[in-house]
């Protein structure tokens, strides 16, 4: 039996509940919406800076704003939703070792030069 074939699909999740997930929040759990919402919005500031994005910015008002709202290059779309998370995690939930926040602040750095180099390479192409 041959294999099915895979198919790269956008992600239709909801933004504010995928980062409200990876914060070991329910989203259910609206507590920290409105917190979380403008960190969130706050990133995608950063993100539009770097040139990532849709041309005119990007922001979210609630849990139905899904991430292929963002950006439909699936080359982006999961550096993209791990940079906001990290932005996100070291301002609502710092971690408290100081060697896991430099590995976090590594991370954001690298994911910030890799999405920069594609929105530069998506530019000229």
């Amino acid at each position: 039996m041959a294999d099915e074939p895979v198919v790269d699909t956008l992600d239709s999740s909801s933004i504010l509940n995928s980062i409200k997930k990876m914060l070991g929040i329910s989203p259910t759990d609206d507590g920290f919406d409105q917190e979380i919402k403008d960190l969130i919005n706050a990133e995608f500031l950063s993100l539009h800076q770097l040139n990532v994005g849709p041309e005119a910015g990007f922001s979210i008002t609630g849990p139905d704003d899904v991430w292929s709202s963002f950006t439909d290059n699936l080359h982006l779309q999961d550096a993209v939703r791990q940079y906001v998370y990290l932005r996100v995690r070291m301002i609502f939930d710092p971690p408290a070792s100081s060697t896991v926040a430099e590995a976090i602040n590594g991370r954001i750095s690298e994911l910030e030069f890799r999405l920069n180099v594609q929105a530069e390479e998506d530019a000229e192409s």
